[in-house]
């Protein structure tokens, strides 16, 4: 018996965006398209209508924005995994992504390469970080832990601290045993560690965390 395809409510005032990003997602047997809306009020009435997992979101629609409607999904259709989709590669949006509810954004000009992804790691319970986006979240949670601005983060050990930053940059539990020489039952170990005295249960609890306590500009 196989699993459940996953649910999306598409949403992008462009029709041939639209249809673009459809046909990346229809290409997948696993994800079904259960309904489409030009503009974010819709997006909004569509996901409370059909309850999908997964609501892939333009940034800047009418109405209501992409973040907008994100915020009023996390709120009233907590069930509903949220991916925003941007033509700006600037991080700032990734992380103003994250503190509307979702789990991070995918650029529309690499949509053909990353949204498929992008979804595996928002249905895991994950963001979805790019490159600059990894570096911008390890660059300012080390610069705020030497400044002394990392209130809770200060109680973990210099190997938890490094685990943490592992993690962040999206590494598996083998790889991060391979790059500091240690077992994986350590490292998952560690991690736990990391997480209960964060009181963070996943990687996306920990970024949003970052975002909340000022680790991270938002």
């Amino acid at each position: 018996m196989t699993d459940s395809p996953t649910r999306i409510v598409l949403a992008d005032d462009h029709a041939l965006v639209r249809r673009g990003v459809r046909l990346i997602l229809d290409a997948e047997p696993d994800l079904t398209v259960v309904a489409e809306a030009d503009d974010g009020a819709e997006a909004v009435a569509r996901a409370r209508e059909h309850r999908p997992d997964l609501a892939v979101l333009d940034i800047a629609m009418p109405r209501l924005t992409g973040l907008q409607a994100a915020r009023e999904l996390s709120r009233t259709c907590p069930q509903t995994r949220i991916l925003i989709l941007t033509m700006y590669d600037n991080e700032q949006y990734f992380f103003e992504a994250l503190g509307a509810g979702a789990s991070g954004h995918v650029l529309k000009s690499v949509a053909d390469r990353e949204l498929v992804e992008a979804r595996r790691a928002t249905m895991r319970g994950e963001p979805f970080l790019y490159p600059g986006v990894v570096d911008a979240l390890i660059r300012d949670h080390l610069d705020r832990v030497r400044e002394g601005g990392a209130g809770s983060s200060r109680s973990l050990t210099d190997r938890e601290e490094e685990i943490l930053e592992l993690v962040a940059e999206g590494h598996t539990s083998q790889q991060i045993a391979d790059l500091l020489v240690i077992s994986p039952k350590t490292v998952e170990r560690h991690r736990a560690n990391v997480l209960h005295k964060l009181g963070l249960r996943n990687r996306l609890e920990l970024t949003r965390y970052a975002i909340r306590v000022g680790l991270i500009e938002a």
